[in-house]
């Protein structure tokens, strides 16, 4: 792990800065002493509110080697939110970057341990300085993450898992070194790049488990479509891991700008976090090659699929056949057959609790055991699995179901277009109809005739009550960086003083 790689790259920043692996097991080891020093014993929380920089890594590792729990908090949280987080996580230590007054002054109170990374904040203490004045580490214990949900439908929750005892370090990165390992082919001499912010799951649980495998990482600051291609070229990458929105903004590139780096050296390339259109699957395998993967799941860890680039030729928009067995349930409870959609429910997996909240841990399972992340989806006569939305989105116009990821994946991919959110909105007589918000492209003039090219073009491509009767426009769509589309913050606008299904 760390303490064995020596003078091998660790981490190598966007702007070409490496950090060996002796270094960041060194300033990790720090991090434990000053927590240490500081009364943080086995078991303890800690929250980290940071950007993608070295000094993050420095902070889950040092927790993760000296028995803490670690809570990366969304960066693009509101100060209330972040507060929040902070305190229903019970964080005894924060660190928060310097570049954050404003949850410098929300995180003031309450907290015993506050360290200000990069810089000064007033009444915090600054990291360098803490590091290099605490006493000798503690002895190696392991600890893991607790991370929240991004808070895409609802409050952000807390899933948290007893710390592990046998030496091999969280549940989530012992798995994922195993996979990176055996089904993805990575070596120590291997190379890793995901633009993902740390703050989630896959990004700092993937990029620690890299470093278990000994492998190279990089760190990007924030995900831009060029500069991907360029850090492929120059580093010579072998692995990387991707959402399916930062697919779209790189196919979105001038050809002669794809064309100009070379992206031979990759082996495989992950992706996952929302469901993939299937000619955006189709585009980047003809660029790429054979070489990309996709998995689901979610942060709870009881359900979850794979699907190699073969598989997904034969059963294209798959996201694989599930680890253990799934159940397509209809929304009174309903076995339903092949082929007909329904919310999902899986058997099996792993413990895990929301912390301090023994009634939603409750709620995902039903009468049988079998537990949901409330996603839509259904099986095929092989047995893989296809999404077609979150329950929580689904429309319900005039008794018919409709999921609004088909149109999403449809607008997404015209050549005026950025971005797009489909969802429902009030209809007096068949209770909702489809409405789709859109971001155009640069140079793009909004307006009446772009809406109206648009619903054509939804019509030619889907069946007429699936497609928007009504759309409008936005400058930029709230999507975080991980790739997850906030669509409620953009539904609400339409639900002010009506009921609405999703609470």
């Amino acid at each position: 792990m760390l303490a064995d790689r020596g003078r091998s790259p660790a981490l190598i920043t966007a702007d070409g800065a490496v950090v060996s692996y002796d270094e960041l097991y060194h300033r990790s080891q720090r991090v434990a002493a000053l927590l240490y020093d500081a009364g943080l014993r086995r078991g303890d929380g800690v929250a980290v509110v940071l950007p993608n920089r070295p000094e993050f890594l420095e902070i889950t590792w040092g927790c993760q080697l000296s028995g803490l729990y670690y809570t990366a908090v969304n960066t693009h949280f509101t100060p209330d939110e972040v507060a929040y987080v902070v305190a229903d996580s019970e964080a005894r230590a924060v660190f928060v970057d310097s570049s954050m007054p404003r949850l410098g002054t929300a995180l003031a109170d309450g907290v015993e341990v506050r360290i200000a990374v990069g810089g000064d904040l007033p009444g915090w203490r600054g990291y360098e300085d803490a590091i290099a004045e605490a006493g000798a580490a503690p002895p190696h214990s392991d600890g893991s993450e607790m991370l929240y949900s991004s808070g895409t439908t609802g409050r952000p929750k807390a899933v948290r898992r007893p710390l592990p005892t046998d030496g091999n370090g969280s549940w989530a990165q012992a798995v994922l070194e195993q996979a990176l390992a055996t089904r993805y082919g990575m070596t120590p001499d291997g190379v890793y790049l995901s633009p993902a912010p740390l703050y989630h799951a896959a990004g700092v649980n993937y990029t620690m488990a890299a470093h278990r495998v000994g492998a190279a990482t990089i760190l990007m600051p924030k995900f831009d479509a060029e500069t991907v291609l360029r850090l492929i070229d120059e580093h010579r990458v072998t692995h990387a891991q991707f959402v399916p929105t930062m697919f779209v903004r790189m196919l979105k590139l001038p050809e002669r700008v794809r064309k100009s780096y070379d992206v031979s050296s990759l082996r495989r390339v992950i992706h996952a976090a929302a469901p993939c259109p299937v000619d955006v699957k189709y585009a980047m395998l003809d660029w790429f090659g054979p070489i990309i993967e996709e998995y689901y799941g979610g942060t709870e860890g009881f359900a979850g699929c794979t699907i190699g680039p073969d598989e997904w030729l034969a059963h294209p928009g798959s996201v694989g056949k599930p680890f253990s067995p799934v159940h397509v349930l209809s929304e009174d409870g309903v076995e339903l057959p092949v082929g007909e959609s329904g919310e999902l429910y899986f058997e099996g997996g792993p413990e895990f609790e929301y912390f301090k909240d023994p009634v939603k841990t409750a709620s995902v399972s039903n009468e049988r055991g079998w537990r949901s992340l409330g996603d839509v989806g259904y099986l095929d006569d092989d047995g893989y699995l296809y999404l077609t939305d979150r329950s929580t989105f689904t429309i319900v116009s005039g008794g018919v179901n409709i999921y609004p990821q088909e149109a999403e994946n449809l607008l997404i991919m015209h050549p005026k277009l950025v971005d797009a959110a489909v969802f429902g909105v009030p209809n007096d007589e068949f209770g909702e109809e489809v409405k789709a918000v859109v971001q155009p492209a640069r140079g793009v003039a909004d307006g009446p005739a772009l809406a109206a090219e648009l619903i054509e073009y939804c019509r030619a491509h889907l069946a007429s009550y699936k497609c928007p009767r009504t759309i409008e426009f936005d400058r930029e769509l709230p999507r975080d960086p991980n790739g997850k589309l906030y669509k409620r913050r953009i539904r609400d606008r339409y639900w002010q003083g009506r009921e609405s299904r999703i609470l």
